[in-house]
């Protein structure tokens, strides 16, 4: 293992050291508030957001691309710090971000991009390694650590309604504009600062060529604009799938059932 391999896996302990960290630091002054339900029984915000976690992590974009980190319902209740760093981790370990990595890999030996990586097989495991641990520090910041510190929530929330231009205009914000842990909505710090974090995570391991505060903030706001077209993407997916798949292939359109409403309707995972 080369020494650049060494400080692609330190960074990514660093981030998982301090994820738990973040989360220890901030579950204890979780409210445990109840919700009542029909029946005089209650269920906990922690047992209604573990439901809808359990329903996101069926969405995959036509059935295999993980689709984890958006919501279908807009009264979807806050995450705790553990569920934050699960959704993060989950999307960053799935197979095919693992998949999507060597297809970044084999694009960017094809144009040498990081010519210091040399080319052949070990320039082509240097660029699969650079890629995944861009894509692992990324959602580990933007979707996990940073959230859990700014009490911030770090899922697409869909709106689904509206004019096409309201709706464009609201996916294409939400890169810099957020919804917080309160219901509110300010800054999205945790996309921003995280993309910018991560560029300057990867100073460790990329060709010296590359590296550099100028190049870091390059990335970063590259990263960032990317991320306005995915809200774009996860906006209006559901209403292209619609209209290919129709009802023969419904199953593969990334809309979960709603929430359940009452304690009955909770899966015991969700309520333990």
């Amino acid at each position: 293992m080369t020494f650049c391999s060494f400080r692609r896996l330190g960074a990514s302990a660093l981030l998982i050291f301090l994820a738990c960290a973040a989360q220890a630091q901030t579950e204890s002054s979780l409210a445990s508030a109840a919700t009542p339900l029909p029946g005089g029984s209650t269920l906990s915000q922690q047992q209604l957001a573990a439901e809808q976690v359990r329903q996101q992590e069926k969405q995959r974009i036509v059935g295999v691309v993980p689709n984890f980190n958006v919501s279908y319902n807009e009264n979807a209740v806050p995450l705790s710090p553990r569920q934050k760093l699960h959704l993060a981790f989950k999307s960053a370990v799935d197979p095919v971000t693992f998949g999507v990595a060597g297809l970044d890999a084999a694009r960017s030996q094809i144009q040498n991009e990081f010519p210091g990586y040399g080319q052949g097989l070990q320039g082509y495991g240097k660029r699969w390694g650079a890629a995944y641990a861009d894509n692992f520090d990324g959602t580990m910041l933007g979707n996990a650590i940073l959230p859990i510190l700014f009490r911030q929530d770090p899922r697409y929330f869909r709106r689904g309604t509206g004019s096409f231009g309201s709706r464009l205009l609201y996916s294409l914000s939400t890169t810099v504009w957020s919804r917080r842990d309160s219901g509110k909505w300010g800054p999205n710090y945790s996309n921003v600062l995280g993309n910018l974090a991560a560029g300057g995570i990867s100073n460790l391991y990329y060709p010296a060529s590359d590296r550099g505060a100028d190049l870091t903030f390059e990335r970063g706001f590259t990263v960032t604009a990317y991320g306005a077209l995915g809200g774009v993407f996860n906006e209006f997916w559901p209403d292209v799938a619609r209209m290919i798949f129709k009802d023969r292939l419904a199953k593969l359109q990334p809309i979960a059932p709603p929430p359940a409403t009452t304690a009955a309707e909770a899966t015991p995972a969700a309520t333990q």
